[in-house]
């Protein structure tokens, strides 16, 4: 029953982005659409990463003595700043490991 359940689940996941990434298939988006979901990224990445940053042992933590915050801020100040994705990895992992 658990492989019969995983396996129509990884068929769901797989038709549903086939759907929007196989050019051969007429679907089209209008241009609000596309906008709309250029945030979803974002919005996800963003929902994971806050409480890892912020929250720590059931408690909102926001300090200079945070590693969490103060590599996140180096990060994203990094990002608008350079645009370079893997300046922005190594400075911002650096900072962290070097203040933890």
């Amino acid at each position: 029953m658990i492989w019969l359940t995983l396996g129509l689940m990884t068929l769901i996941i797989f038709i549903s982005r086939y759907l929007f990434l196989e050019p051969k298939l007429p679907l089209k988006l209008n241009k609000s659409t596309l906008q709309f979901l250029s945030y979803a990224a974002p919005a996800v990445l963003t929902a994971i990463i806050a409480p890892l940053v912020f929250v720590k042992e059931h408690a909102l933590h926001i300090s200079i003595h945070n590693s969490y915050l103060v590599g996140a801020i180096i990060a994203c100040l990094l990002a608008y700043f350079t645009r370079n994705t893997l300046l922005t990895v190594i400075v911002s992992m650096g900072v962290f490991f070097f203040i933890l």
